[in-house]
């Protein structure tokens, strides 16, 4: 099949590899408004250049994989869907949730799929935690914990147009806790703090953040995000039920030692980056996403998906600017 790529930075370069190397993509159609990018992405990858967006949807492509800037993807799923051509869009939907409830209502009654790029589904790990809580191995749960700990901190520009840590970087989490154990966020409770980069307080973000989320059956899930963590890229979730309990990411590359004398593990050098420590999930997602073009299987990450972890980062967000637990129901729009 022929895949069009809009966008050419780090992860849509990244992106143009993964398809290369998958068989059942034949060429790569690719557009960027820098012309450099993609005659280095041309030149690197074989592939096509187009000079718009729409020059790419009318080269004939089976599927469009969108990784251009946030500010852009509504209009670009959009323009995806109208040319009957099956998207692929890195998250989020769009930058604001009233935004991303247009691009749904656009699209959600027509048969052209749209995948939204949360890659943690597409984690041997946490598909497996999925696996084990559906299959009743860990009995009822009553608390899950998940982690994400950037290395360092984006630059200054793109925590200004991130929209905030729960939006960019917990959204990742709440989206995993949703897809792993089958159940909605009833309330949130989150709080942050600053004590690294000053520009990230600034721009009245936090660089530290808790969230306590309580769980449509009673689970309790606490979510800790940092920008800041020194010895490297840390993702985990654990998963505690009554009968059993299980990790996802406690590989021996996780990012942390051990205080207790005569412990090894983890023994290897640790994840430093999210490419290095999610590249098989990534290129799972982009098989998985040719499987959607060929008409094999449906969206396995939906708008309506996106959309539902947004509504818990937007809840987080007011709960830490007031102070106060917030429900779902007091953020979430129809």
């Amino acid at each position: 099949m022929r895949i069009g790529i809009l966008g050419l930075g780090r992860i849509g370069a990244f992106h143009a590899e993964t398809l290369c190397a998958l068989d059942v993509v034949t060429s790569l159609v690719v557009a960027d408004p820098l012309a450099d990018a993609a005659k280095a992405a041309a030149e690197r990858f074989g592939a096509e250049i187009a000079d718009s967006p729409e020059a790419l949807l009318a080269a004939g492509v089976d599927g469009l994989v969108v990784a251009a800037a946030t500010d852009a993807h509504p209009a670009l799923i959009r323009a995806g869907v109208e040319a009957g051509v099956p998207v692929f869009c890195e998250k989020p939907v769009a930058r604001t949730m009233a935004e991303g409830m247009a691009v749904r209502d656009a699209v959600r009654d027509g048969t052209v799929p749209v995948q939204i790029g949360f890659n943690r589904r597409f984690d041997a790990g946490f598909a497996a935690a999925r696996e084990a809580v559906r299959a009743g191995e860990l009995g009822p749960l009553h608390t899950v914990r998940c982690t994400t700990l950037d290395p360092a901190p984006p630059p200054a520009a793109y925590i200004a147009a991130s929209g905030g840590i729960f939006r960019d970087c917990s959204v990742h989490d709440f989206d995993v806790i949703r897809w792993v154990t089958g159940r909605e966020v009833a309330e949130v409770y989150a709080v942050g703090g600053n004590r690294g980069a000053g520009y990230i307080g600034e721009a009245g973000d936090a660089d530290t953040t808790g969230a306590l989320l309580t769980l449509d059956d009673g689970t309790l899930a606490v979510v800790s995000n940092s920008r800041h963590n020194g010895r490297g890229y840390d993702v985990r979730m654990e998963l505690h039920g009554f009968t059993d309990a299980l990790a996802v990411g406690l590989d021996d590359k996780l990012p942390l030692r051990s205080a207790e004398a005569g412990v090894s593990f983890p023994a290897g050098p640790p994840h430093d980056f999210f490419m290095d420590r999610f590249a098989a999930a990534y290129r799972a997602e982009l098989a998985a996403f040719t499987e959607v073009v060929a008409g094999e299987r449906p969206s396995p990450c939906t708008v309506e998906d996106a959309l539902e972890a947004g509504w818990i980062a937007e809840a987080c967000t007011l709960s830490r600017r007031e102070h106060r637990p917030v429900r779902l129901a007091e953020v979430r729009q129809a």
